[in-house]
């Protein structure tokens, strides 16, 4: 790593959180805010505690999940296999469950079954240089087909007595476990990005990989334990959902590789990497999570939520690639009425 890269990095991380806020994230909070607004205005039920808690419960498995996407997406890499990830580690887990194993026992080999996926994918594209949309794109066939396989296309119970499940449909001080468990990720993402070496390595691999590299870093291994970090948050994720609704099933979570590289880059994280943002990634999981619970409550048909959550990528991705072409406008502009 040059020393120029190194201290942009250091700079950059040195700087307080409202600072490092791309324009784009704060353009996606705008809009965030005024998606709440009109779903407050077109359902009475939208702003209602119960429905914010519910709200909250179904958007931290993905948002979990999302932080993690967001370190492999900074690197410049993508991983499609965290839908098939999560069905797999759900399914899995609930088999283990109702062979007897204790909910102690499952916890830790669902996150370890999710981090070994996530070594397949990062070695094979980290020291086999097999692109990793390729490799993610076979690994997602791959991983639910044998969820398929282990279930034949049924779903499996998880027994509701026990503290597995108890997690999933626990709450405390009113919050709902899932949605805690989500809030500690999202905490301990931010700090790994954006206050650890790990998170600057992830940064510079993401914008001049050669200048890391050169500095005397393994970006292979920098890359791999990220594909290994977002494997065992997908994996969490399963074992939540499962826990949630006291049951498994291999065709879970289809699209949920492309819902979560659209939260991660509605927040303002660079598709091409070289700038993350743990913030824009949990305003990027509200806004995707608030759109599919706001539709429903007005009985839009949920298959209108992928495409109306699809056209917002494409927007905010022109946004991105053209917003250096529109502040220069807005300068030359301004200049004029001085």
């Amino acid at each position: 790593m040059t020393t120029t890269t190194r201290e942009q990095i250091r700079l950059s991380q040195s700087l307080p959180w409202w600072r490092r806020t791309s324009t784009s994230t704060l353009f996606m909070l705008a809009l965030t805010a005024v998606v709440f607004v009109i779903f407050a205005a077109s359902s009475h039920e939208f702003l209602t505690l119960n429905n914010m808690i519910t709200l909250a419960t179904q958007v931290s498995p993905a948002l979990i999940v999302a932080v993690a996407m967001t370190f492999v997406i900074t690197a410049g890499e993508i991983d499609l296999s965290v839908g098939s990830i999560l069905a797999f580690v759900g399914v899995a887990s609930a088999f283990l469950l109702s062979w007897g194993v204790d909910s102690i026992i499952v916890i830790p080999l669902g996150l370890i079954m999710g981090a070994g996926w996530g070594f397949v994918n990062g070695w094979l594209s980290a020291y086999q240089r097999i692109p990793s949309f390729i490799v993610t794109l076979a690994s997602m066939s791959v991983i639910r087909g044998i969820a398929l396989i282990l279930t034949q296309g049924y779903a499996v119970g998880a027994p509701s007595w026990t503290l597995f499940v108890q997690i999933g449909q626990g709450r405390f001080l009113g919050i709902t476990w899932v949605t805690w468990i989500g809030v500690v990720v999202a905490v301990i993402g931010a700090v790994l990005l954006h206050g650890t070496r790990f998170g600057q390595y992830i940064t510079g691999i993401g914008s001049n990989q050669e200048s890391v590299r050169r500095a005397g870093v393994n970006t292979k291994r920098v890359k791999l334990i990220a594909f290994m970090f977002v494997g065992a948050m997908a994996g969490l994720a399963g074992m939540l959902t499962t826990a949630r609704l006291s049951s498994a099933d291999a065709n879970t979570a289809s699209d949920f590789g492309l819902t979560m590289v659209t939260a991660v880059v509605l927040g303002g994280t660079n598709l091409l990497g070289g700038r993350g943002s743990i913030v824009g990634t949990i305003i990027g999981s509200i806004l995707v999570g608030a759109i599919g619970n706001g539709l429903t409550l007005l009985s839009v048909s949920p298959y209108y939520t992928p495409i109306i959550t699809g056209c917002i990528l494409v927007a905010v991705i022109l946004l991105n690639m053209r917003g250096a072409e529109l502040s220069a406008y807005l300068r030359r502009m301004t200049r004029r009425h001085d």
